[in-house]
């Protein structure tokens, strides 16, 4: 492909065509660790929830010996997808289309009309007949349910080890998932931008003093602490010292436990190639960019917290309203006038969508160009191109 004009690494196409997204979606995204969800999303026998997985649709069940599974979701018969995206105590998994049925342990058991409509069939018990549902891989890292599409995929810990111990300390498995409606995401976002660009945006040091000066400035920018370890990222900031003094009643949440007060600060790593998380003092959220087109991108954060009574969150809550270090930090858009205006909304999110959009507009100007970069600020995002760009090639892409 023509590489003529680049954001760094990559050519303007990667962010732009349609040709460059397929071949992401088969060799990047069919070929690396999915996130998937939190474990507690399967937590009882017929539990599953399904994700996509560059070119697969993946489902995780939980079997009734407790283990949990991953299958492609699709019918060996004509490929109908089974399940939908969630469900509860399922105790077969049945295709909608003809009803050929499944165990939870992926083996067929059920053929409609076996007899008359299939006696080639009929020689052999139905789950030797080499029509089980396809297998793939599932695994836990932090809390979080991954899969692969291989059956027999790289292990999940050579793939994340390395990055860590450079997370944060937050014990994820004691913490609760928060949603200010129940049952839904804390936060769901569909963004009309490239999800390289919103990766870019998450791990954009240089902007952080600029783009959010009113909306992240209890956090220490200075002093920020990142790397890459392997394909990931990671990084951390220190609260600023008068935030810090006063966090037990500026939080807006109860503290988690887990973290101790010397190592309270904003833990930000960027999971290749498609999951961040954002690990501060009272909260614990995954950060899920979820590529749906060349120029759009749903974003889906999962928040988790302490697990305390309802009590002490509003008491908290009130406490941190009161508080004057929480008054002057975080609330100040970077431009005064509309609240509907994501630059005065005060909104750190709707600051970086913002941005994220604009720059995606500007890519199909023959005028565009990347015309400097920041040498500490800014490394990480030619770093990340980098390991796109390694991603696919070693995975047989021609680019």
């Amino acid at each position: 492909m023509e590489n003529q004009r680049k954001m760094h690494v990559l050519p303007i196409e990667a962010y732009t065509s349609k040709e460059w997204f397929d071949l992401e979606m088969k060799h990047l995204f069919s070929t690396t660790w999915q996130y998937a969800g939190l474990v507690e999303d399967v937590s009882n026998p017929g539990d599953y929830i399904s994700v996509q997985a560059g070119l697969n649709n993946i489902f995780i069940v939980k079997g009734r010996d407790h283990r949990l599974r991953a299958f492609h979701n699709m019918c060996r018969h004509r490929g109908t997808q089974l399940l939908r995206a969630v469900g509860k105590a399922q105790k077969a998994i049945t295709c909608p289309y003809h009803d050929w049925t499944y165990d939870l342990e992926g083996k067929l058991i059920s053929i409609p009309k076996r007899e008359e409509e299939f006696p080639e069939l009929c020689n052999k018990e139905l789950h030797e007949c080499e029509l089980n549902l396809h297998e793939a891989s599932v695994d836990i890292f932090k809390g979080m349910l991954f899969v692969h599409p291989e059956k027999n995929a790289p292990s999940i810990m050579e793939f994340f080890g390395e990055v860590e111990p450079y997370l944060g300390p937050h014990v994820v498995e004691e913490l609760v998932e928060w949603s200010e409606t129940d049952g839904e995401p804390f936060y769901a976002k569909e963004i009309q931008a490239n999800w390289k660009i919103v990766v870019e945006n998450y791990i954009d040091h240089y902007h952080l003093a600029h783009l959010h000066e009113g909306t992240l400035n209890m956090y220490n920018h200075g002093k920020a602490e990142f790397g890459w370890k392997g394909p990931h990222y990671w990084f951390y900031e220190p609260l600023v010292d008068e935030y810090l003094n006063d966090v037990e009643n500026a939080a807006q949440f109860p503290l988690i436990e887990s973290v101790p007060r010397e190592k309270i600060g904003a833990y930000v790593p960027w999971l290749f190639p498609n999951i961040g998380i954002t690990e501060g003092e009272a909260q614990w959220n995954t950060f899920h960019a979820i590529p749906l087109a060349p120029d759009r991108t749903l974003v889906v954060i999962r928040s988790k917290v302490e697990n305390k009574s309802d009590w002490e969150f509003t008491k908290q809550y009130t406490k941190s309203s009161m508080s004057k270090v929480w008054q002057h930090y975080g609330h100040k858009g970077k431009y005064e006038g509309d609240k509907d205006d994501p630059m005065a909304s005060g909104d750190f999110m709707a600051e970086d969508i913002y941005a994220c959009e604009q720059q995606q507009k500007s890519l199909s100007s023959p005028y565009f160009s990347v015309g400097a970069r920041a040498q500490k600020g800014e490394y990480a995002i030619v770093r990340f191109q980098e390991e796109v760009k390694k991603w696919m090639i070693a995975n047989g892409a021609k680019i």
